[in-house]
C-alpha cells in the first residue's frame, strides 16, 4: 500500500468564482444555492451564497477528483484501485440522495407555495426546509454557548445520511473549508468566526503560518477552555 504522500497530484485548487457545473444541472445548481443560503443566511457578514458553498458542494459531488486536497495545495490526490471504486460507490449514493432531496424540496415548495423552491420567499424557503428536516428552523446560537459546542463536535462522515443532514454539513464545510476546496472564498468562513488561517496549504507546510501566537500561557482546567462542561463537569470513571 502507498502512502498518500506518494499519491499523484493532479489538477489545480478550485476556482471559487467558476460557475461551471460539473455535477449539477442549473436548477440544481440555483436551488442548492439557495438552500445554502438559508442554512448559512447573509447577515452582518458573509454566507454561504457569497462565500461559494454551491461550488465546494458541486465539486465534491462531481465524482472522485476532488476528494483530498494535496498537501501543499497545487491540486488534488489522484484516487486508483480499490480506494476509487469504494469512493466512486459512495459518491453515486450521495449523488441519488442530492437528486432526489432537490426533487423534494421542490415538491413541497409547489404543494404549500405552487413555485419551485429557488423561486420563494426566504421564509417561504425556511417553511420549505421545516418541513423536509421535520424540525423547526433552529434559533440563533452564540459562539461559546452549549449549543455552539454541540455544533462543533458533530461529525463530518456523510456515508448514509439522509438529504438534508448532507446538505446541511457540507454547507458547514463548504464555508469553513480550506479554499482550495472551493468554498470560503477569500477566506470569508474564517474571517466570520476570526479565525486567521493559512493564505495556503503550503505555508502550513514551509513554516510560514505559525499559531504560536494564539497560543495562552498558564493553566486552564477544562471547564474554562470548554464552556460545555460547566454544566456537565467531567467525572473520572470508576473502577
Amino acid at each position: 500500500m502507498t502512502l498518500k504522500a506518494d499519491w499523484e497530484v493532479v489538477g489545480a485548487p478550485i476556482d471559487p468564482d467558476s460557475n461551471e457545473r460539473l455535477f449539477f444541472t442549473e436548477h440544481e445548481w440555483e436551488t442548492i444555492e439557495a438552500a445554502t443560503a438559508r442554512i448559512m443566511p447573509t447577515d452582518h457578514d458573509p454566507g454561504a451564497r457569497e462565500a461559494r458553498v454551491v461550488v465546494f458542494i458541486d465539486r465534491y459531488l462531481s465524482g472522485i477528483d476532488y476528494i483530498f486536497a494535496a498537501a501543499d495545495g497545487s491540486g488534488f490526490l489522484k484516487l486508483t484501485g480499490k480506494f476509487a471504486e469504494a469512493w466512486r460507490a459512495r459518491m453515486w449514493d450521495m449523488q441519488q440522495t442530492y437528486r432526489h432531496g432537490i426533487r423534494d424540496l421542490d415538491a413541497v415548495a409547489r404543494k404549500s407555495y405552487d413555485a419551485d423552491f429557488k423561486n420563494l420567499t426566504e421564509d417561504q424557503q425556511d417553511g420549505v426546509l421545516e418541513a423536509v428536516s421535520g424540525a423547526p428552523k433552529p434559533a440563533k446560537v452564540t459562539l461559546g454557548t452549549r449549543e455552539a459546542v454541540t455544533t462543533f463536535l458533530q461529525g463530518t462522515f456523510d456515508e448514509g445520511m439522509s438529504f438534508f443532514p448532507a446538505l446541511c454539513l457540507h454547507t458547514k464545510q463548504g464555508f469553513y473549508c480550506d479554499p482550495v476546496y472551493g468554498g470560503n472564498k477569500d477566506h470569508m468562513g474564517w474571517k466570520a468566526i476570526g479565525f486567521v488561517g493559512p493564505e495556503s496549504l503550503k505555508d502550513t507546510m514551509d513554516g510560514t503560518y505559525d499559531t504560536s501566537a494564539f497560543f495562552m500561557e498558564g493553566e486552564f482546567t477544562w471547564e474554562q477552555l470548554v464552556p460545555h462542561l460547566r454544566d456537565h463537569p467531567f467525572q473520572p470513571a470508576s473502577r
